[in-house]
């Protein structure tokens, strides 16, 4: 039973759309398992580049099959858009499976989520405003919508209603808005159904028969470890559960399924919107690394912050994820700098924390303690092997690794699909 999640080890955009299509070629299943056109991958293929949302990446790969899962938010127009995108591009999207038992994010949740970020101003928490929290909202609070509530008219008029009998009320009350129409919803649903309906499959069954046949399932996680709902930087954080968790309840597997764990890991540290970041830079080494590193989101459009390297968020996130593996990308956007800083405590009131504290206070205030490496100026991106990195390159990996508390598996040294060394295979 090869089942293995593979997630980002610290605020999302380490480079999981490639990881997830280096395996691709190997696995059968790719499954995405929480979050929604939120998450963005960038995914290289030769000269072509392709910008996933909301798809897993697996779909770029020919003999894969691609799942959308429970625990995901699924916008219907999104999710049609980008496979028409992917079909004009030659790419066969028809082995998509999509569980009848993912949430439907409505256009009432999209207009939520807008008019709350502004309401809350200069307290915003900084979301895509895709109506993603809104849509996890309506689902733990039991008035959401599923996929299998499109195939049935009058359940999913009832609930359309009951979700917009308080929301009508909070728009119309609070934010001065417009009611919105239940029929003009409904309807809006209902165009949706038949051109979803291909795809629409019992995924917990299909995946957990694909591994009682011994087929290999790698479960992709979106966003990342410190954007957990439970396990990251609360309040600024995603809705969901991208820690290796939510692999379990966002497809249905258990855990006793699940033999490996890879967490991904860029070089050095960035993150999208709101909220602490210890190691962030203002500076002309956070531009340059914003710069070389083509740090923009590709879901957001927004640019990246980017700071050092932390080894503190490293080492937690191999504990809360059980981290069996790391995937370092991007190690080659350094190459250039004669010493690189690494952060490999906090000090927060005069003290010394080398572990993430649990105090949001705490952690608002800590300051990075940092190492410093020597750093290379000779060009990574043709490396084929370890031994084909400059010496500081091959110590700067090293020191990560010892650091972070898992080992180093593969290591990014260019954006393309080929521009990867293997060092242990994950398989």
């Amino acid at each position: 039973m090869p089942a293995l999640v593979l997630l980002g080890a610290q605020w999302g955009d380490e480079g999981k759309g490639k990881a997830t299509d280096l395996l691709g070629g190997s696995v059968d299943y790719v499954v995405r398992y929480q979050g929604g056109n939120n998450a963005g991958h960038t995914v290289v293929v030769g000269d072509q580049k392709y910008a996933l949302h909301l798809l897993p990446s697996g779909i770029l790969s020919p003999g894969c099959t691609p799942v959308i899962g429970n625990g995901v938010v699924v916008d219907p127009s999104v999710l049609l858009s980008e496979l028409s995108g992917l079909n004009d591009r030659g790419v066969d999207t028809s082995k998509l499976l999509l569980s009848g038992n993912a949430h439907i994010i409505t256009p009432y949740n999209v207009t939520v989520d807008k008019v709350t970020e502004r309401f809350l101003g200069k307290r915003k928490i900084g979301t895509t405003g895709r109506g993603i929290g809104p849509t996890y909202a309506d689902k733990i609070n039991r008035v959401g919508i599923r996929v299998q509530d499109l195939y049935d008219e009058s359940i999913l008029t009832q609930k359309v209603e009951a979700a917009l009998d308080v929301k009508n009320q909070l728009l119309t009350k609070l934010y001065n808005r417009r009611a919105i129409a239940v029929d003009q919803v409904v309807e809006e649903l209902l165009g949706y159904a038949e051109k979803l309906r291909p795809y629409v499959a019992d995924t917990v069954l299909v995946l957990n028969q694909a591994l009682e046949q011994d087929k290999v399932v790698l479960f992709e996680g979106g966003q990342g470890t410190l954007l957990d709902i439970d396990h990251g930087t609360y309040p600024f954080v995603t809705s969901s559960n991208p820690t290796a968790g939510g692999a379990c309840t966002g497809t249905g597997v258990g855990p006793t399924k699940i033999s490996r764990v890879i967490g991904i890991l860029k070089a050095y540290t960035t993150r999208v919107g709101a909220g602490p970041f210890p190691t962030e830079l203002f500076d002309e080494d956070g531009e340059a690394l914003r710069r070389i590193g083509g740090e923009r989101g590709v879901t957001t459009g927004r640019d990246r912050r980017c700071g050092w390297f932390d080894a503190v968020i490293a080492r937690y996130a191999t504990r809360v994820n059980g981290l069996t593996d790391f995937f370092l990308t991007k190690l080659d956007v350094l190459t250039g700098w004669e010493q690189i800083p690494v952060c490999v405590a906090y000090e927060i009131d005069g003290r010394r924390v080398e572990e993430l504290p649990y105090s949001q206070s705490d952690f608002h205030h800590a300051k990075p303690v940092y190492e410093t490496l020597p750093g290379w100026s000779e060009d990574i991106t043709g490396a084929k092997s370890f031994s084909d990195l400059p010496k500081n390159a091959q110590n700067y990996v090293k020191a990560l690794e010892e650091m972070s508390g898992a080992p180093i598996s593969a290591i990014g040294v260019g954006p393309g699909r080929d521009e990867t060394i293997e060092i242990n295979s994950f398989l």
